[in-house]
């Protein structure tokens, strides 16, 4: 009787994968620690911003005199409307886009440790294929994102109630939140796949996939409240979700480039 070998098509292949970097990352401390980070800051902004509403301060080198200025509402602490004049204030940097930010440092430890430990060397001379651990990376970096995304959320309701601020909605609706809560995790794919190139660049160098990342986090950051505003639509939705995919398939397709041509160690 002829023996038959099961076939390892890409479907099973990618599902090994992804099982292998999801345990990985919730066995993790780091994404914890991620996680804990998400939820506190938009506390501590809140309170603190509340608490000292109206304090002046004034430079002892120019005398200039600076008012502090809380948030007007919640909402603030997830976006801005859009048409608003943005203006480098506490209230429009120190919101939920921060996260952002997170992702990008968590994906460059992420990735930067398979080149460190050898996992990626292993991987790819014993039986992966460097397509499916892109693609691996590039989902385990957006559910990672969607999560701190979500953290952070809550961690703006937690501090909203403590400080006492305002959840009246004015002229939004629940859906505008819920569309611009969307939009923003639809965005992360989109920052995912940058982050995953960037570590593939950097390698074994945590302190260069790191510097990448933020250097193309900070270019990006005027964009994401344009396309993601507390009054989003369906159209900000389609606009994130055609980004996300778009840049997922040519920043994927440009990693997995970059891992055929390039050394692993």
């Amino acid at each position: 009787m002829e023996k038959k070998f099961e076939h390892n098509g890409f479907g099973k292949r990618l599902k090994s994968m992804l099982s292998v970097d999801f345990r990985r990352m919730f066995t993790q401390r780091l994404f914890y620690i991620m996680m804990g980070i998400a939820v506190v800051i938009p506390i501590l902004v809140l309170v603190m911003t509340t608490m000292m509403d109206g304090t002046v301060s004034v430079d002892p080198n120019t005398g200039v005199e600076t008012t502090m200025e809380a948030f007007d509402s919640v909402w603030q602490a997830i976006g801005s409307v859009s048409g608003t004049v943005s203006d480098m204030s506490l209230t429009s940097m120190c919101n939920i886009n921060l996260v952002y930010f997170l992702v990008a440092v968590f994906i460059s430890i992420f990735v930067t440790d398979d080149f460190r430990s050898g996992y990626c060397k292993n991987l790819f001379t014993v039986r992966a294929w460097k397509t499916d651990y892109v693609i691996s990376k590039l989902l385990a970096g957006f559910v990672s994102g969607t999560l701190m995304l979500v953290g952070f959320f809550v961690g703006a309701m937690l501090g909203g109630a403590v400080s006492g601020l305002s959840f009246e909605l004015e002229t939004l609706g629940i859906v505008n939140i819920v569309m611009c809560m969307v939009s923003k995790i639809l965005l992360i794919a989109v920052f995912a796949a940058i982050y995953v190139m960037m570590g593939v660049i950097g390698k074994q160098k945590l302190w260069l996939s790191i510097l990448l990342s933020l250097g193309v986090g900070m270019f990006l950051f005027n964009i994401v409240p344009m396309v993601t505003p507390l009054n989003a639509t369906v159209m900000n939705v389609i606009m994130c979700f055609a980004g996300g995919v778009l840049f997922s398939m040519g920043f994927g397709t440009a990693s997995n480039a970059i891992l055929r041509k390039c050394d692993l160690i």
